[in-house]
């Protein structure tokens, strides 16, 4: 992954507090699978360079995803977490995400992410522009404008759900 790219998060690992609150830490925070269809069909239709799977929700920027804080401050139960995420294919840290797709599941509602990658964790790079972040925004607005469209076509076939033979 670049700096710039976006990742539409299909899951997340619940490493942080705000989810737990809601419901048991075995509960998954998973994305609607209309939502991480429809960022993706917005991605590839505005041709902005993406990623899709699974990210990692935790409390902090610093200690929470394995970085030092203030004066090298890491405690000994943090220091592998990058590489433990990598080995389990985790493709960002964040700090929202699980607690989003967990209260849409509770709550019956739809939600899903689409994060920027502001950080290389592997290169210690840092970047984030207006540019990146307004990508994002794009990519998640005509998601929702394409779900709309699908939602039209879901009720005029009679149908709960969608899949693809429904959009032919």
């Amino acid at each position: 992954m670049q700096l710039g790219d976006l990742v539409i998060s299909t899951a997340a690992v619940r490493l942080d507090g705000a989810s737990k609150d809601l419901v048991i830490p075995e509960y998954p925070a998973v994305a609607n699978y209309e939502v991480v269809m429809a960022l993706i069909q917005a991605a590839e239709e505005l041709g902005v360079r993406y990623h899709v799977g699974i990210t990692v929700s935790t409390d902090t920027f610093y200690t929470g995803q394995g970085r030092p804080a203030l004066g090298g401050y890491l405690p000994s139960f943090k220091e592998r977490i990058l590489e433990d995420m990598q080995k389990a294919g985790v493709l960002n840290f964040e700090m929202e995400v699980s607690a989003l797709l967990a209260s849409a599941a509770i709550f019956g509602k739809r939600a899903g992410a689409v994060c920027v990658v502001i950080a290389n964790r592997v290169t210690d790079e840092f970047a984030i522009t207006d540019a990146m972040e307004k990508r994002a925004g794009q990519v998640a607005s005509l998601a929702v404008t394409i779900i709309a469209k699908w939602d039209k076509e879901k009720e005029k076939a009679g149908k709960q759900f969608l899949y693809p033979k429904l959009l032919e």
